[in-house]
């Protein structure tokens, strides 16, 4: 598409909008529509992009899926010569799993099950779509089977409020949230911070179906504590000039876990990149808000992880208090403790992994966070020990581990100490993806398999009798799990002393068996070097 004269460009660029404002949720427009037009200057001949598509900052695995959910932009790109993604166009049947009349054969991807757990289902087909809706993409397609209006817009444009069950996950509209008199104390979700008129939308509300969904009332698995007060309002917040602050950027209300711990955290950030999917919205020009009624401030080791999903530094909600606040376009995204959500204490079928989803989510933080796969050596896998500095679960022979490590030339050790003050957040997950083998003690260090290469192995050398922890997450990922086998080859320090439980494996320090902690190492080698992405990867090296 040529245009001769900015009058053609503006309006297509109106008509383009306008279908987009019918066809997609107000958040997902801002990605579509307020990409930032750019048009040349009034010229015969065009020399930039109808688009400014480096605003996407899509993995370019990922950009056939988005065209294919967005085909608004997909016909500008078709259209425009310099659009960069012309050849994912040609991709055409490519879905997530999640959209309407997705076949089960072009979805981003589908569990694999090596046995069937009867308990669970009754064929590995069944098994397979089980796991699916657990912890894939089928997962999106239950919440958004839920979605119901609970605050119906009495005309086009004013406010609503739409909802997944259980108010897990609710997108709203014209949103009115007076905070002028905040109730704030020491408790970081406070069930009565918000009294009825202080929070709602000029809309009809369906009072019944919204009390219908506290069932799971809780700070981190739901906002029905937020919600129940949701008022249908007489008047027009925004048009009336009820606001002291009108938002109009896209925003992401968002309750965190510990900012502390990374496998608590990083519950936060899976559960906003899900509910990206729910609402069809990758933009980075977006406000995330942190609601919080305390007094206090959120500790935060992983802050850098935010750029991958906002281009603005996040805001706490006492940011507004004092100031009646209306928001154009939001949502209230996903938890991190739900009940049957991802990936807290996930119930999953047993012997199914995926490469789906959460593999999607790495992707997606890795390329916008710039860490890319360094070139493989000749050959050899990066073996990465990850150590501890804490008083417990350290590793007592570790230095002898190390040694026997060294002592394999196929081998390229490393041997790692991933404190926040010594190594930056960045580095360590470029360290983490520059990985073949990851070892570590049971701990929240772990999580760091997110970030694996598609072909690597996380040894968990010891899980304390936590079994299941860390072996969910690599079959959510699609990773290779590993851990300690034989209990007469490891040594505990002690029985573990547990400030108030007594006894517990969790709180002591072990040492291990050499022998049989380097046939497990090179089990996972073998795995590592067999794996068709690693070889394929070697090939494009070695080139």
């Amino acid at each position: 598409m040529c245009f001769t004269e900015l009058r053609g460009f503006r309006q297509t660029a109106v008509s383009l909008s306008q279908a987009c404002l019918w066809t997609m949720p107000l958040l997902a427009v801002r990605l579509t529509v307020c990409m930032v037009w750019i048009c040349s200057a009034v010229s015969a001949h065009r020399s930039q992009p109808l688009l400014n598509y480096s605003a996407l900052s899509l993995h370019p695995l990922h950009l056939p899926y988005f065209l294919h959910n967005n085909r608004r932009v997909a016909k500008v790109c078709r259209e425009d010569p310099l659009c960069p993604f012309r050849d994912a166009l040609w991709v055409k049947e490519s879905c997530w799993g999640y959209e309407q009349n997705c076949s089960p054969v072009h979805r981003f991807s589908f569990p694999v099950c090596t046995s069937v757990d009867s308990g669970w289902a009754n064929s590995v087909q069944a098994a397979q779509e089980l796991f699916w809706k657990q912890a894939d993409f089928g997962y999106v397609r239950e919440r958004l089977s839920e979605m119901k209006t609970l605050c119906k817009p009495l005309t086009p444009g004013e406010s609503s409020l739409k909802c997944t069950s259980h108010l897990r996950f609710c997108r709203a509209t014209n949103l009115y949230l007076d905070l002028r008199k905040p109730r704030r104390g020491h408790e970081r979700y406070k069930e009565d911070f918000l009294q009825q008129g202080e929070i709602g939308g000029h809309c009809r509300l369906n009072s019944r179906a919204l009390e219908a969904q506290g069932q799971h009332k809780s700070p981190l698995q739901s906002w029905f504590a937020e919600l129940q007060t949701y008022t249908e309002l007489d008047f027009h917040p925004i048009d009336d000039g009820h606001c002291d602050i009108i938002v109009e950027r896209p925003t992401v209300f968002m309750k965190l876990d510990a900012g502390v711990n990374m496998y608590h955290h990083f519950c936060d950030f899976v559960n906003l990149y899900i509910s990206q999917h729910l609402n069809n919205s990758f933009s980075r020009d977006i406000n995330i808000v942190m609601w919080d009624t305390s007094l206090y401030g959120y500790g935060d080791l992983f802050s850098e992880t935010w750029r991958a999903f906002s281009d603005y530094d996040i805001i706490h909600l006492k940011t507004y208090d004092s100031k009646r606040v209306c928001f154009r376009d939001a949502f209230f995204s996903l938890l991190p403790r739900m009940r049957y959500g991802l990936f807290y204490n996930t119930p999953l079928i047993s012997n199914c992994h995926s490469e789906g989803m959460f593999r999607a989510f790495s992707q997606h933080v890795l390329h916008r966070l710039n860490i890319t796969q360094a070139r493989l050596k000749d050959g050899r896998v990066r073996v990465t020990l990850l150590a501890r500095s804490t008083e417990y679960r350290r590793i007592l022979n570790q230095q002898e581990l190390i040694n026997a490590l060294k002592t394999v030339t196929l081998f390229e050790v490393k041997l790692v100490d991933y404190k926040y003050k010594d190594m930056p957040f960045l580095e360590q997950i470029r360290v983490t993806h520059n990985s073949d083998i990851f070892i570590g003690m049971h701990g929240a260090g772990l999580t760091h398999l997110l970030f694996l290469p598609d072909w690597a192995v996380i040894f968990e050398l010891y899980n304390c009798q936590d079994e299941s922890c860390y072996r969910d997450l690599a079959r959510l990922r699609g990773i290779h799990y590993l851990t300690w086998q034989r209990q007469d080859k490891v040594f505990p320090e002690d029985k573990g002393h547990h400030p108030t439980l007594g006894e517990h494996p969790k709180f002591t320090n072990y040492a291990f068996d050499p022998e049989e902690f380097m046939r497990l190492v090179m089990l996972a080698a073998d795995h590592v070097m067999h794996h068709p992405d690693w070889r394929s990867q070697q090939s494009r090296d070695e080139l």
